[in-house]
């Protein structure tokens, strides 16, 4: 057998070496026989490794792409990504939230795994100046790829952590994840990063401090007009202190919340801040500029290139040139906006003869974020096409299922559709694969790699059970029953709409994961995804002859995935959640931080413009 293996090997090996006598047009599927054929003994593969491009859109619906069904939103270039590549139509997010469901992305494991998604409280980080993020242990596909000795780089949003234990340490930096490049926000877009707009960050808190203070004064007030009328003994002494105390609170309070802006909404390059707070008008400018520099500085070697898009999370930055382009107010324009810059990078990966060689990536962290209205601009938050739910609800499609489209043409066939269920996790197995580096063994790897599937050689996907978490609580989970050619899914508990049945949690920022707010049920509700992707119809004992031994199989998976954990230390806990100002990334003098970077502002013109103006 051994033999034999190795005459295989040797023959793969000369089909491989004879390849640049092939036409251009069937390289890459070789190249790509050629890297699947390495774990069977063959090496010669490592001359070749193709680039990897992931985007990554933030909150984006997966109803609000053209190549998704939607007639009135103008998204050409996604659209094109599709056309010429293969298109997942069930894909879905390992998180509703974006810290827990990007580091699931990043390592290919659920985020509890890594103590990166709620316990009780906190979903998602909260301050540049916390201490909780990535641990340090946890191995991201660019620390694989960087060893592979590819040329790594993140452009735009982080949301991971910075600081542990002081301002310059960075132990849950991009750059100690594996990426060799960094340049955006450490944090996330965040309505307190645009002057005018309500607060974001903490803002239940924030109304109950300013409650507790109007209290605390009158009460100072009362006793000290009190004093005055000689109505009571109190010393002036005693008011003065408990004055002092108020003002201390006062200050401490706006210490906290008055500089969201200049602490939070801050750019970086690699460790330095260079922007703070940030120029809202100018990012998209400097996001495109810096990835299209990626690409040009590496295009002679493999690279990994990361785009975490700010679009099109609110405040939705939007520049002039696309504000009322489109039919459906600010957000509409913001996603137009996103495919434009989207265009930008791909044109500089075709304008660099790269387009062949590098397998290109889309998606969105999760689902449209429903419950983002505004009185005067309408609805800001996504479009989940037919599915019912979004962003924060960890059981409704809306929430969890999001584009998925992979092109890498003369590898992939163009223009392929595939319905089978799949996970953003599933992404660090394949570009490991792809870059001829190997899965951590030492570590549950929850996500599969989808080369066989992109590609054809299999009929089904490799997930047999995928299980959807809200924070620590298991909300629903779907078994892909191949035999009867059917997807059950169970939801065990359900977020409670308000109004009742409006598909939102109007009023709580997003849904609650467990409390008052959620709805347990027993026996779980459950559907047939098959032939009903809206969840509008749930089975019932009556209804199903199946219903008892499909949710009872659907448990058992369950119990054996729940025993695959292990306790780890919680990032999200109130210690690691608080503003600490030692860890605050700062430029200049603390607390009052200010930088602007020098150079070029850039004068990429917008389709009919003379210039990038902002619509801020």
């Amino acid at each position: 057998m051994a033999q034999s293996g190795r005459a295989a090997a040797a023959a793969a090996r000369r089909r491989c070496l004879s390849f640049p006598l092939l036409s251009m047009d069937r390289w890459p599927l070789l190249v790509t026989v050629c890297l699947l054929l390495r774990t069977g003994g063959f090496q010669a593969a490592d001359t070749f490794k193709p680039n990897i491009l992931l985007i990554m859109a933030d909150d984006l619906g997966i109803g609000d792409l053209g190549c998704y069904g939607n007639h009135t939103l103008r998204t050409p270039n996604i659209d094109r990504l599709a056309e010429e590549g293969v298109k997942l139509t069930q894909h879905l997010a390992a998180a509703p939230l974006c810290t827990p469901s990007r580091a699931a992305f990043l390592t290919g494991r659920h985020s509890f795994r890594s103590g990166m998604d709620a316990s009780n409280g906190y979903r998602a980080l909260q301050w540049n100046g916390g201490s909780g993020g990535l641990p340090e242990n946890e191995t991201t596909f660019a620390t694989v790829l960087q060893q592979e000795g590819y040329a790594t780089g993140l452009i735009g949003k982080w949301h991971q952590g910075v600081n542990c234990a002081s301002r310059e340490d960075h132990c849950h930096h991009p750059l100690r994840h594996g990426f060799g490049y960094f340049y955006g926000m450490p944090f996330t877009l965040v309505n307190d990063c645009q002057p005018g707009r309500p607060p974001q960050v903490d803002a239940a808190l924030r109304a109950r401090l300013w409650r507790y203070t109007q209290w605390v004064s009158w009460a100072i007030l009362t006793v000290a007009a009190s004093r005055a009328c000689g109505w009571t003994s109190v010393s002036w002494r005693a008011v003065a202190g408990a004055a002092s105390l108020l003002l201390l609170f006062f200050a401490s309070w706006y210490a906290s919340f008055g500089f969201v802006r200049r602490w939070n909404c801050l750019l970086m390059r690699d460790h330095d801040v260079t922007e703070q707070p940030m120029v809202l008008e100018r990012t998209t400018h400097l996001l495109r500029k810096e990835a299209v520099s990626f690409v040009e500085r590496n295009k002679h070697r493999p690279f990994l290139l990361f785009v975490s898009l700010l679009h099109v999370h609110v405040p939705l930055i939007t520049t002039r040139e696309f504000l009322g382009r489109s039919q459906h107010g600010l957000y509409g324009d913001n996603v137009e906006e996103m495919d434009w810059l989207v265009g930008q990078i791909l044109n500089a990966v075709d304008k660099n003869g790269l387009k062949n060689k590098t397998l290109t990536y889309f998606t969105s962290d999760h689902g449209g974020h429903l419950e983002a209205r505004d009185e005067e601009l309408g609805q800001l938050g996504g479009w989940n096409g037919i599915y019912r739910g979004g962003k924060g609800m960890a059981g409704w499609e809306g929430g969890i299922r999001v584009p998925g489209i992979f092109r890498w043409p003369g590898v992939l066939p163009a223009g392929r559709v595939i319905a089978e269920p799949t996970s953003l996790m599933d992404v660090f197995p394949t570009v490991v694969q792809l870059a001829g580096g190997e899965v951590p063994r030492d570590r549950v790897i929850d996500g599969r790699s989808l080369l066989p599937l992109l590609q054809g050689a299999v009929e089904h996907s490799a997930h047999e059970f995928l299980f959807h978490y809200c924070g620590k609580y298991l909300h629903a989970a779907r078994w892909h029953d191949k035999a009867r050619r059917r997807l059950w899914k169970v939801h065990y508990m359900t977020p409670q709409f308000h109004p009742a049945g409006a598909g939102a949690c109007y009023g709580r920022g997003v849904c609650p994961c467990s409390g008052d707010g959620v709805t347990q049920h027993n026996p779980p509700l459950l559907f047939d995804l098959s032939s009903d992707p809206v969840e509008a119809r749930p089975l019932s004992p009556g209804s199903e002859p199946l219903f008892h031994a499909v949710v009872a199989r659907i448990g058992r998976a369950a119990q054996r995935h729940r025993e695959t954990l292990s306790p780890v230390p919680l990032q999200f806990s109130l210690g690691h959640i608080l503003w600490k100002p030692w860890l605050q990334p700062c430029c200049g003098t603390f607390p009052f931080c200010s930088c602007h970077e020098d150079g070029d502002q850039g004068t990429q013109e917008l389709p009919g413009s003379g210039g990038l103006r902002s619509g801020l």
